[in-house]
């Protein structure tokens, strides 16, 4: 085993405290001190540099099944981090290395080396293998080019398009030849930014009034493709504005995921007879099988400067829990990043 002297004996780690019901609260979470092991057989252990908190959190801090099993109580919740290796009992990853891997919520991790992927920093920043080049970046191109089957000259419209996810989405549409490109986001600064610096043909800010009436006037001509990471009353106006065969990739719902009772579906589903339309829902880890194409047309449009993101960094791993709140609130602008 290769390893660094002079490791902490101990490092700091979020843990669920009890299972939120409603809007999480600080009192359902504790910060706690974590002895710092060395890896076994097969292992390496990882200083997290960059920590990564997401929309899809939230389900996995309820008891309830879903796609993914819950966060234990009592124990270190799980997320997208990147790091430097500081010890290594493991063949082909060396101390020195950074790594991708899912242990994140915490300062130190011991990971097994088969769930974690070598990242280049030279190549690009270390956090955008959390976000244009990870997960979410990864989201976002399989989400509209396979579950959406875009096609050039489609017009396509995206909720929650400042975000991680529909930044990209509203671009990559765009670098692909979309006839027209619009979003909706939660701050007139969002929307500005949509347009003028994502290249977005039109964009409206949701809360300066009823979703149906501004996305009519935003693609006068309809739609092709809802990119649909809100759900409620974005999803029943995209319907609304659904053109014949028109498609619906279904990513998240962040406007339902904090409520206590059961959100209304939406009362227009009877149009998708009129549209032949489709609505389907998505997991990016169905869709790994694209990571190689993924990286290498995404990645040549980042460093062209074709592709843009935006990044909001939260320092401090005492923050990790107030940025994923913000998360919850849409305070971030492009990935949320908490740096460790």
């Amino acid at each position: 085993m290769t390893e660094t002297p002079e490791l902490p004996a101990t490092s700091r780690e979020w843990h669920l405290a009890s299972r939120p019901v409603g809007w999480p609260k600080a009192e359902d979470f504790a910060l706690v001190e974590a002895e710092v092991r060395q890896p076994g057989p097969g292992q390496v252990l990882v200083r997290n540099d960059y920590a990564s908190v997401d929309p899809y959190m939230r389900g996995r801090m309820s008891a309830a099944k879903s796609y993914v099993a819950p966060f234990e109580l009592g124990k270190v919740m799980q997320g997208g981090a990147v790091g430097e290796v500081v010890a290594s009992n493991a063949e082909g990853i060396a101390v020195g290395d950074h790594v991708l891997h899912f242990l994140g919520w915490r300062e130190y991790a011991v990971v097994d080396a088969a769930q974690a992927v070598k990242v280049d920093p030279e190549a690009a920043p270390l956090s955008t293998y959390l976000g244009v080049l990870g997960m979410t970046g990864l989201t976002a191109y399989a989400g509209l080019l396979r579950t959406a089957s875009f096609k050039e000259g489609d017009s396509v419209f995206v909720s929650g398009a400042a975000g991680a996810v529909g930044s990209q989405v509203g671009q990559i549409a765009r670098l692909k030849g979309a006839s027209r490109v619009v979003g909706s986001a939660g701050s007139d600064e969002k929307v500005k930014l949509l347009v003028e610096e994502y290249g977005f043909d039109a964009a409206f800010n949701y809360k300066n009034g009823p979703v149906g009436e501004q996305l009519r006037e935003a693609a006068p001509d309809g739609i092709d493709v809802y990119f649909d990471n809100v759900g409620g009353d974005h999803l029943e106006a995209a319907i609304g504005r659904l053109n014949r065969d028109g498609r619906i990739a279904v990513c998240g719902m962040i406007s339902v995921y904090n409520n206590t009772e059961a959100a209304p579906g939406p009362r227009n589903l009877a149009r998708l007879i009129q549209t032949r339309g489709r609505i389907q829902g998505f997991l990016v880890g169905d869709h790994y099988d694209l990571q190689p194409q993924f990286v290498d047309e995404v990645g040549g449009w980042v460093r062209s400067g074709e592709l843009k993101y935006g990044e909001t960094v939260v320092e401090g791993i005492e923050n990790n829990l107030e940025a994923f709140f913000g998360v919850l609130r849409g305070d971030n602008i492009g990935k949320m990043i908490v740096k460790l």
